[in-house]
């Protein structure tokens, strides 16, 4: 349905354990084929994809505008975002995960040792609806690079976006490459659909959602030892220095904050600032947020809800936010008109209020007063919540100590969720953020498993694995080991200037 009016776009079957399975059965065999082929017969049938999306990210951006409410615009950049992880995925696949060689070491001299990344299977995806095409592309096009086949649950909110994907790959491979194989299916449906995908046991699973429906996806994938990999949501903190530049610093607050109702798991949700600078900040994120407007319309800044009852988190978190002492620099209570949400902008919030402490998914953020940056990355890792961060301020060294300091999976500096569209940096969070990376070399090894070879290419200078290993072998190797571990480890003393 159309968030922002209620209409109809289309209807899907609810598939339920039968479907899902016969969908993961077919994926098995289709892996044996698209694994089978060579690194360079994936990346052009991937790159190949990545063409028509490219010619057609008017229409995908379409149907993610008419399924999420978000501006055209807003979806069209989240088409592009995700064309250039494709290309990334489909270039890279073969120099990350070709076998190659690596030490023996001295006492294994006699052994020739490499490592293998072989595809997992058949993946599965569960992916959101806040960024239907983005998100779940970077667990998609990674698997399918590594060599995998994909079964796709999209959000109910979504399915036309996620059908789209899944028929444009299969027409691009028949019809240019004549390959008939299923390697990338959509399965439709609710959460039982996904739970019975996460129960299916596929090779592995990849979820985008709460920290409690992750929790129950991994429920359902421990019956069958079936991994998961998890991207939980954040409570994204900005940080503000004294020195920061404050006019990129509140324009990237009000965009973090509010782009997408504010719906963006790597959304800014708090702000910390110096004191020194907190009214300016303060004054300029304002002017700034005040002129932003929800709505359907071509001149929206942003759009509604796309979830209903995510209206509901957003009035709980303001409510509390107030009877605890905060109070409205921009908007209030009378900001939410479901299905929209105004901007509001909250100060003097106290730190254990739900609206500082829980993900609300809104287009909300909160702006607290610190004594210095330190303080401000002590309160920013206070959350359960480790997945984005940003650090504004001019001293280069103060901003990458500042980020090495959050924990965070990324860190932007001098700028918001810059980390985003870069394909090669991996992408994922901790605590209940999750765990387990997309995007990048390590979103390859994330759908891949290690095998580890060796090859004896010299008879060993010291028989051990024998039972014909004599004492003279064990003296040898007494004395070999001693020798070149035994010593006592003395740090050089530093010379006096």
């Amino acid at each position: 349905m159309n968030p922002a009016n209620g209409d109809v776009l289309a209807r899907y079957p609810i598939e339920g354990e039968r479907e899902v399975g016969l969908a993961v059965m077919r994926a098995r065999t289709a892996a044996t084929w698209w694994g089978g082929l060579s690194f360079a017969e994936r990346r052009l049938r991937l790159l190949a994809w990545k063409s028509h999306m490219t010619r057609f990210m008017g229409r995908l951006a379409r149907i993610v505008h008419d399924e999420t409410g978000k501006p055209l615009d807003d979806a069209t950049l989240e088409v592009i975002s995700a064309i250039l992880h494709v290309d990334w995925a489909a270039r890279h696949a073969r120099s990350v995960l070709r076998p190659r060689r690596v030490p023996s070491g001295l006492l294994m001299y006699n052994q020739a040792a490499s490592v293998e990344y072989h595809p997992l299977g058949v993946v599965g995806v569960i992916g959101p609806w806040n960024y239907p095409v983005f998100t779940p592309m970077g667990s998609i096009a990674y698997a399918l690079a590594a060599g995998n086949a994909v079964v796709f649950k999209p959000s109910e909110l979504t399915t036309g976006t996620g059908k789209w994907l899944a028929d444009s790959f299969t027409q691009v491979l028949s019809e240019v490459f004549g390959d008939t194989e299923p390697v990338f299916q959509v399965v439709t449906g609710l959460g039982e659909t996904g739970a019975a995908l996460a129960a299916s046991g596929v090779s592995k699973v990849a979820f985008t959602g709460s920290p409690q429906t992750a929790r129950k996806v991994m429920a359902a994938a421990a019956a069958t030892l079936t991994p998961v990999l998890v991207e939980g949501g954040g409570k994204d903190a900005l940080l503000v220095a004294a020195d920061a530049d404050l006019d990129a610093a509140a324009d990237a607050a009000a965009w973090g904050a509010m782009s997408n109702a504010g719906q963006t798991c790597v959304g800014v949700e708090r702000v910390y600032v110096a004191e020194a600078v907190y009214h300016s900040f303060l004054e300029k994120l304002t002017q700034r947020v005040s002129s932003l407007r929800p709505g359907d319309d071509d001149g929206a800044s942003y759009g509604p809800m796309t979830l209903p009852s995510q209206v509901d988190v957003v009035e709980r978190h303001l409510a509390d936010a107030f009877a605890r002492g905060g109070r409205p620099v921009v908007g209030g209570l009378d900001a939410v008109r479901p299905p929209f949400v105004a901007p509001v902008v909250l100060v003097d919030v106290p730190e254990e209020s739900a609206a500082v402490r829980e993900e609300t998914f809104g287009p909300t953020v909160t702006v607290t007063a610190v004594p210095s940056l330190a303080d401000a990355v002590r309160l920013a890792n206070a959350s359960s919540y480790g997945l984005g961060s940003a650090v504004f301020t001019k001293r280069r060294r103060a901003g990458v100590s500042a980020a090495r300091s959050l924990r965070t999976g990324m860190t932007s500096i001098n700028s918001v969720i810059g980390f985003v569209a870069v394909p090669s940096l991996p992408f994922g969070g901790s605590g209940e953020s999750g765990f387990g990376r997309i995007h990048g070399a390590d979103g390859l090894r994330e759908f891949s498993r290690a095998k580890s070879i060796t090859r004896q290419r010299l008879k060993p200078a010291v028989a051990t694995t024998t039972f014909r290993r004599t004492e003279q072998d064990m003296d040898r190797l007494v004395k070999v080991v001693t020798l070149l571990h035994g010593r006592l480890y003395q740090p050089r003393r530093r010379r006096r200037s």
